[in-house]
């Protein structure tokens, strides 16, 4: 029996043969034969259509996944020696993100004589560029395939198989414009955060022979560090540019005759994204800036080098909204003949986020904390709608304590245990002993430097913020009494601000010492300021309100509690704030013009120490404006957030109606 395949007839006139079959070592197909014992291999190779198709489909694969195989290849002349760099060469900024590819057609016409052609398809996302969605540039390439002399097929590289336009040399380049950034609003629809006019001061290394004499002159008006800036001068290429800091204009004009005589300053003008002071809520609404190299990495393309983005608060939450989308324009560059323009989409502009804020309450909130050496913060909020009209923190680039800060509430929160016991049924007018100290289970509560009432009523022991009358009183209360009446009141409620914010914690107590601790803000509750201002509006509207920061686009509203406080029992407590400022421990709210104020004062013990340091807090109404006012490093909050609050409220007379 022959191991020889058995001759086929030949293809009719004017057609070439698709197949011929083969006994060879190595090839793709296999079929065995038994005779006499032995076993015999025939082998098929395919140099036909199926070969070349199928490599154009690896080809294809490969560049959408952004591999290149130089096994795959071979060329008319060199072969480049690294294929991923020399496509990233000719592609430019199109290499950073992979298009779609696919294999349209295959003309094998010629596959018997080892010459195959097949078309691809090419589709560049440029929304990965940080383009409008919907901005495809899509063209067909010519992909030609070849049959070696190891019968193996092989893709022909050539520049022109990235693009048709490249044949003659050229490369690909990738413009990217940014639009205007849109604007941060305030409540009433106006700017509070737009395009202003900045220079940048900077220095180029040749324009200096003395580094350190530049960088002494710089730092002396600019408050700077000298020697960190005359060491990234020396390391420096000659004609850079070595940023220093971005003024506003008005400040640049004010000290323009002392900086432009600096050798080696240079200056840039342009504008950016700006509150109109420095301090203006810069918690809440962050900066805007040039993005880092770590920014453009994880932006997956929607950032290049040079692109300005938000960097932190509000301006970095929305981003994407306020900066809109670049336009993109695609060409040829070098070569031979003229640049072809190949694509362009213009860029998409940026949509405004309105936010709750009065300007004119934070100029004064910002100005109010100004004064203060220790770390601060003030909130104010609208009694009738929750929203937040200012939003204060000092220093004013050191976070935004008063939205997320995690801090004990002290005495101010006797207003939620308040709340509580009067649905217990507690009388104000009851006789709760203000005595020096009380015991709980062997802990011992004591009053603010050691103060004793006697036997009061009730209302007293709230108006001069008496500690033990408190503990005494929270065996009246279940374990979960205070964080659900908290919630009532907004406090570790489900906020929906649209901002990072934090509403407070305020466990369910696991013991009698951990209640009666609770029971007048200390133990493990923990709020923000704006916690305790939405608690004091709460009081003021007789009903839950929940903060409101971004107004556009609104944030979904969250459900509202399963039960509700008692309108009376708030109307009650408002009362007995009154009661702090007429006599008790916020006297010094008394002679603030316009309405009646309510407070509530606080002084929280935290920390390690003896004695305790201790952070001091006035929370209350006037009117239909609620505040609360923290001190990181206070007395008492009778004796240093109180005159805060009241210089607040006095200067807010002036300019609300």
């Amino acid at each position: 029996m022959s191991s020889e395949p058995t001759p086929q007839p030949g293809p009719p006139p004017g057609r070439r043969p698709r197949r011929r079959t083969v006994v060879a070592a190595g090839a793709a197909a296999a079929t065995v034969a038994a005779a006499g014992g032995a076993v015999v291999w025939a082998r098929t190779r395919d140099d036909g259509a199926d070969g070349a198709r199928r490599l154009a489909e690896e080809v294809a694969r490969d560049w959408s996944a952004g591999a290149w195989r130089p096994e795959l290849f071979t060329s008319t002349g060199q072969l480049p020696a690294d294929l991923a760099a020399e496509y990233a060469r000719l592609a430019g900024g199109l290499a950073g993100a992979p298009p779609a590819v696919t294999v349209t057609s295959v003309d094998t016409e010629r596959a018997g004589e080892g010459s195959a052609e097949a078309a691809l398809g090419i589709s560049f996302d440029l929304a990965a560029h940080g383009a409008p969605g919907g901005s495809v540039m899509t063209y067909t390439t010519t992909l030609g395939l070849r049959r070696g002399d190891d019968d193996r097929w092989r893709a022909v590289w050539a520049p022109e198989l990235v693009h048709p336009a490249l044949a003659g040399g050229a490369t690909l380049q990738l413009q990217r414009t940014q639009p205007p950034r849109a604007d941060v609003l305030g409540r009433d629809g106006t700017p509070v955060v737009t395009a202003t006019p900045v220079v940048q001061v900077g220095v180029q290394p040749s324009r200096t022979s003395d580094p350190a004499a530049t960088a002494a002159s710089l730092a002396e008006a600019l408050d700077v560090d000298a020697d960190a800036l005359a060491e990234r001068i020396r390391q420096a290429d000659p004609d850079a540019f070595v940023a220093v800091i971005t003024l506003r204009r008005t400040d640049y004009d004010a000290q323009r005759d002392v900086l432009q005589p600096v050798p080696g300053a240079v200056f840039r003008e342009s504008t950016l994204p700006l509150a109109p002071t420095r301090a203006f809520a810069r918690g809440l609404l962050g900066t805007v800036g040039q993005v880092t190299a770590e920014k453009v990495e994880e932006s997956g393309g929607r950032y290049a080098a040079g692109d300005v983005a938000g960097l932190s608060g509000l301006q970095a939450r929305y981003d994407e909204r306020l900066a809109g989308r670049v336009g993109v324009l695609v060409r040829t560059d070098g070569g031979e003949g003229e640049a072809q323009e190949l694509f362009s989409a213009p860029p998409e502009a940026g949509e405004p986020v309105r936010t709750s804020l009065d300007e004119a309450l934070q100029l004064i909130a910002d100005d109010v904390l100004a004064a203060t050496t220790s770390p601060s913060a003030l909130v104010a909020v609208d009694t009738a709608t929750g929203e937040v009209l200012a939003v204060a923190n000092s220093p004013a680039d050191e976070g935004d304590r008063a939205l997320s800060g995690r801090f004990p509430p002290g005495s101010t929160f006797k207003v939620v245990t308040t709340v509580a016991l009067l649905a217990g049924g507690l009388d104000p007018g009851e006789t709760v002993t203000c005595a020096p100290t009380f015991t709980v289970d062997g802990r011992s509560f004591r009053n603010f430097e050691g103060e004793a009432f006697g036997d009061v009523p009730f209302r007293t022991d709230f108006a001069q913020s008496c500690n033990t009358a408190f503990a005494s009183l929270s065996s009246r209360l279940d374990d979960g009494a205070l964080p659900a009446t908290a919630a009532q009141l907004g406090v570790g409620a489900e906020w929906a601000t649209g901002v990072d914010a934090f509403a407070g914690d305020v466990p369910a107590a696991e013991s009698a010492v951990d209640l009666a601790a609770a029971s007048f803000g200390q133990g493990r509750t923990l709020v923000s300021p704006l916690a305790m201002a939405v608690a004091a509006a709460s009081v003021a509207a007789r009903q839950l309100r929940r903060p409101a920061i971004v107004l556009d686009p609104a944030p979904a509203a969250p459900a509202d509690p399963s039960t509700a406080a008692d309108p009376a029992d708030l109307a009650t407590v408002g009362v007995l704030m009154r009661e702090v400022v007429t006599s008790g421990t916020a006297t010094v709210l008394g002679g603030v013009p316009g309405e009646p104020v309510h407070a509530k004062t606080g002084t929280a013990e935290h920390g390690t120490g003896d004695p305790l340091p201790t952070h001091a807090w006035t929370i209350g109404y006037q009117g239909s404006l609620a505040f609360a006012v923290f001190v990181g490093d206070g007395s008492s909050g009778g004796a240093v957030a109180a005159p805060l609050a009241a210089d607040f409220l006095t200067r807010a007379a002036a300019v609300r109606p």
